[in-house]
């Protein structure tokens, strides 16, 4: 088939749209998606000044997602003096796999010239996710553990990095694929916490399951701009785009339920194109909704305290991650 645009061969064929497009014009529609997702988020302030710049963090783990993000993002801010990007990239400690995907992460930073920080479980938490699945204290599966620590770290270091913005790499199938998994666990207090009011977008907030920092009064939102694009797109963009990405999954990834949901999701979208795009525009005024009844709730609410062991915002004495931390130590 021709590109709807100019007649070319085209690349790729979106069925949602109908629409055909060559490989230049694809990639730049996958561009305009995202500058647009963050222009109506209001990522960029108004009050943003080459004197007083904004650092956004970018999560970075090699993966084609965080790579595509960082690399449109630098071509899109580039020249921009009001935007400052830093690529934070975290090492579980999977043998093998990790080691691999920051080599790429490596290779892109130094390619655009980003700065690029790296931490790890070892350094911070002593522990390595290839003996956290071996030893399993909570058994529980891989990811639970994972995403309590990668959660944190990505929070305490944009801060500790004065980030005003934490950016992650999630992709529409990502967002429809959580969205529907809250609607069907009936978690409206999730929703409510997957959503800034302050920016319009989601942020992951994370409850006392899920630890982020919040020292003072100061809190690092977080935005998705790459929550417009499916997954199936972006990777073609990191291959037709050359860029150095990791396309091998987590040899310790399990979320079973997820798994499930995804496959009824591929079902749902081929036989309905334009599925995911209409679950997600539901699921953000849902989301505001949640997020303006929740908030009026905790304005009041004294429940909320700090970690007496790191001082995490928590609803408990010690929050999940020292409690998870203990487990993996003590087993």
């Amino acid at each position: 088939m021709d590109c709807d645009k100019c007649g070319r061969e085209s690349v790729m064929h979106a069925a949602y749209s109908g629409l055909h497009l060559c490989e230049e014009h694809f990639l730049a529609s996958v561009d305009k998606r995202v500058r647009r997702r963050v222009r109506e988020d209001g990522l960029v302030p108004d009050d943003a000044t080459p004197e007083d710049p904004q650092t956004w963090v970018v999560g970075l783990s090699g993966g084609k997602d965080s790579v595509v993000l960082t690399d449109v993002l630098h071509r899109t801010f580039e020249k921009d003096p009001r935007i400052e990007l830093v690529a934070l990239t975290i090492h579980e400690g999977i043998e093998g796999y990790r080691d691999e995907s920051v080599d790429a992460c490596v290779e892109l930073t130094d390619e655009l010239g980003l700065r690029h920080e790296l931490v790890t479980y070892e350094e911070e938490f002593d522990v390595r996710m290839d003996d956290v699945v071996e030893s399993d204290p909570e058994n529980m599966a891989a990811c639970a553990y994972c995403g309590v620590f990668r959660r944190d770290l990505l929070s305490r270091y944009a801060e500790e990095l004065g980030a005003d913005k934490l950016l992650t790499g999630h992709n529409l199938d990502d967002e429809a694929e959580t969205a529907l998994m809250n609607f069907l666990e009936g978690d409206v207090a999730q929703i409510a916490k997957h959503f800034d009011a302050s920016l319009g977008a989601f942020d992951e907030r994370a409850s006392d399951d899920d630890p982020t920092r919040e020292t003072g009064d100061h809190f690092v939102p977080r935005a998705k701009p790459l929550r417009d694009v499916p997954e199936k797109e972006v990777a073609l963009y990191a291959h037709l785009a050359d860029l150095p990405a990791q396309i091998t999954e987590c040899p310790h990834a399990s979320e079973a339920y997820r798994g499930e949901i995804q496959e009824l999701l591929y079902q749902l979208e081929e036989n309905h194109p334009g599925t995911r795009h209409s679950i997600m525009a539901g699921y953000e005024e849902l989301a505001a909704l949640a997020a303006e009844e929740f908030g009026a709730r905790e304005e009041g609410s004294t429940d909320l305290g700090e970690c007496e062991r790191c001082g995490s915002s928590t609803t408990r004495d010690v929050c999940r991650k020292c409690s998870l931390l203990d487990s993996i130590h003590a087993a």
